[in-house]
């Protein structure tokens, strides 16, 4: 993230944006104190949690200037989940959505296909003593059990090479596994979705999951990556609202979820949610986080 579009994110996030000093110095803190520090270096998180980061790590460093990078996605899941709901994290990169969700007592499956990202993760994990409610696991999901290629340099952008594609970087081949038959007949409250692209193969292992009515929300990440796989992400929204799902919106501060058209929906992620009218209760009685010195 350049020095232009870094000011342009504090200054407009919702946590910071009127606190664009303190943030600022927050960033310049960063910058150089991550150089004078060999390795990782653990930052507060939500909560009590911390999240080992490095400079290059987009998601982690944003959460250091704003306290929640994602700050509707991040802030739905701080709201939606209470402790002993089941959470599964798809594409969970270093933990940025598996610690963060950690903070509500929910449990968590993981998954994360790079190796050397996986090891961030299990980091993450070990630093907050997650053990017992984090089951991380080393693999890539899809529709059907297998073996994939995939790019292992670009940070959260990590993403399955599709059929004759040339990668001069480096790239590693990982397993998959369906989710349905990952999770066993568990159903989760919440799913996350980052998986540059994949979510059409993701989606056509977890039929059984997906049409089960105790997945209540599902923060999937449509950003028309689909198109190098031969996808059309409209698809996507279209079954899921097939089988139950609404596209809505969610404002942190004010616990607002509300039902947006397909006009509404900007490219990122997007939030599906079953039974909407019931979900607006939970999320107007979840009890408030800390962030940045900031209750949410």
């Amino acid at each position: 993230m350049g020095l232009r579009n870094t000011y342009n994110f504090i200054a407009n996030h919702p946590l910071t944006k009127d606190h664009k000093l303190t943030a600022m110095l927050r960033w310049l803190k960063w910058q150089i104190g991550s150089r004078l520090v060999p390795g990782p270096v653990a930052v507060p998180f939500v909560n009590e949690t911390r999240l080992l980061a490095k400079p290059g790590m987009t998601g982690a460093t944003g959460n250091i200037y704003c306290g929640l990078y994602e700050f509707e996605d991040m802030g739905f899941v701080l709201h939606f989940l209470r402790p002993g709901d089941l959470f599964v994290d798809i594409g969970a990169n270093i933990g940025s959505y598996t610690i963060l969700a950690s903070a509500t007592g929910a449990n968590i499956i993981c998954f994360e296909p790079v190796p050397e990202t996986f090891e961030s993760l299990l980091d993450n994990i070990n630093l907050n003593r997650l053990h017992d409610k984090v089951d991380a696991r080393n693999q890539a999901l899809g529709a059907n059990e297998g073996m994939l290629e995939m790019i292992a340099d670009q940070d959260t952008t990590n993403q399955a090479i599709h059929e004759g594609e040339e990668y001069l970087g480096k790239t590693v081949q990982v397993p998959v596994i369906t989710l349905d038959l990952a999770l066993q007949g568990k159903v989760p409250k919440l799913i996350k979705i980052d998986v540059e692209g994949f979510e059409t193969e993701v989606l056509a292992g977890a039929k059984s999951v997906f049409s089960s009515p105790n997945l209540k929300a599902v923060i999937m990440e449509l950003n028309g990556s689909g198109d190098r796989y031969g996808f059309d992400e409209s698809d996507l929204h279209e079954y899921m609202l097939s089988i139950g799902f609404e596209s809505c919106s969610y404002n942190p501060i004010n616990r607002e979820l509300k039902k947006i058209n397909s006009e509404e929906i900007t490219i990122g992620n997007t939030l599906f949610v079953r039974d909407m009218n019931s979900q607006k209760s939970v999320v107007e009685k979840a009890d408030k986080y800390k962030i940045i010195d900031i209750w949410l």
